[in-house]
């Protein structure tokens, strides 16, 4: 059995997204490995708690060993905002693998985790042992037509962001020198791989998975459609509501009022959302809830009959987690939910002009609520993407082989 060095800035299984998916994973890589991971202090509360209560349910925990590191409170005051945050985190990483040095871990490979992002590198490679990094990605450029609805604020930032990444996939010697160093890259979608540059010492698979369910039980007299995220620019959340309306309206009206919508998230575009569904005039059929605990959105999941996500992000951990219920994924054709969703389904939709892909979005919708057999072949093919590749208890293998390949490189 080998013995896992797992840095992860984020790990709390209290959490969802990054914080929930840094948890998984090392509870996953526990599975055939003694797994030492190291985070931040400001998770020790929550982690430690959480293990003391469920230790008995879980008899991988003996093999997973947890290390602090932070800097000192004095030099936090600055973190504020994403840009900072980001600087920390780079930093953090640096010294983070200092202190590892001069700690003097006994470990056989070494893991870089998360954050899961292709454009701020690991200094891992500064151990003397292999290092492995990922699963990485990023989000792809959004079209500037699908910004424009959210003003000239949100294209900027974007774009700014976006310059950024450019500068350290251009300029960041730090990242070169990760990147070769890395005995193996776990990238989360062909957009990193590009980016990177790699032609080999790479592994190619979806970052997120969730936990086995049982599928969705739909009626045929009733259509709801389910999309979740933050409000904010980059999920998509106007599209979701024009297309949806789009399909209401078209629908006959004897039908109109077994179609549903619920959107289940919140952010600071939230009153944008409302307006529109009032412009659109669908506040009646729509429903907004807030972020709520994962047991009762599960319940949400499962009187749902299709889940629309046109997000512009590169991942998207709530894909799997409508997949595991058994719900057909209508999205964009792109890197992020376009890449994890099966190959052969129908519902990825491509970019083109703002209206036509409104209309593309609403002529889905109308074809799975009105064909029965289109909508029970897009549920199989997401029953049998998530069984293949999404479900949380197949990333303990995916893991191993990653080590062992790294492994076996570096002992070649």
């Amino acid at each position: 059995m080998k013995t896992i060095l797992i840095t992860a800035y984020a790990v709390n299984p209290l959490r969802g997204s990054e914080d929930g998916m840094g948890w998984n994973y090392i509870t996953q890589a526990a599975k055939a490995n003694k797994v030492i991971a190291v985070t931040r202090k400001n998770n020790r509360t929550d982690l430690e708690a959480f293990m003391a209560n469920t230790r008995q349910d879980y008899p991988t925990y003996q093999n997973i060993s947890f290390l602090y590191f932070d800097w000192p409170k004095w030099l936090l005051f600055w973190k504020k905002g994403p840009l900072v945050s980001m600087i920390y985190y780079y930093m953090w990483q640096l010294s983070l693998a200092v202190w590892l040095l001069r700690k003097g871990v006994e470990y056989d490979v070494a893991h870089n985790l998360n954050f899961h992002n292709d454009w701020t590198p690991s200094f891992l490679w500064l151990l003397p042992k292999p290092f492995v990094w990922g699963p990485v990605g990023h989000h792809p450029r959004i079209p500037a037509n699908f910004l424009r609805p959210y003003g000239k604020k949100a294209i900027l930032k974007d774009r700014m962001l976006w310059a950024l990444k450019w500068t350290f996939w251009n300029l960041d010697p730090m990242l070169r020198i990760c990147r070769k160093k890395a005995a193996n890259i776990w990238c989360m979608h062909d957009g990193s791989r590009i980016r990177l540059n790699l032609t080999k010492g790479y592994y190619l698979h979806p970052s997120i998975a969730a936990s086995a369910t049982e599928k969705s039980h739909n009626t045929p007299e009733s259509f709801t459609v389910l999309s979740v995220g933050r409000f904010v620019p980059l999920k998509g959340f106007d599209i979701t509501v024009r297309a949806f309306a789009r399909f209401y309206w078209n629908a006959p009206v004897n039908v109109r009022p077994t179609l549903k919508l619920i959107l289940v998230g919140k952010g600071p575009y939230e009153q944008y959302i409302r307006y529109l569904l009032s412009e659109n005039g669908i506040e009646h059929a729509a429903t907004i809830i807030p972020w709520m605990p994962q047991r009762e959105l599960a319940a949400v999941y499962k009187r749902s009959s299709v889940f629309l996500f046109p997000s512009h992000e590169g991942a998207g951990m709530v894909v799997a987690e409508a997949m595991s219920n058994g719900l057909p994924v209508l999205c964009w054709n792109n890197y992020g939910p376009g890449y994890i969703v099966h190959q052969n389904s129908d519902l990825k939709v491509p970019y083109q002009s703002y209206e036509n892909s409104v209309s593309c979005f609403a002529d889905k919708l109308s074809s799975l609520s009105t064909n029965r057999e289109y909508y029970h072949t897009e549920q199989q093919l997401a029953v049998e993407r998530f069984a293949t590749s999404l479900d949380w208890n197949m990333k303990s293998q995916q893991l191993k082989e990653f080590y062992s390949k790294a492994f076996n490189l570096k002992a070649t």
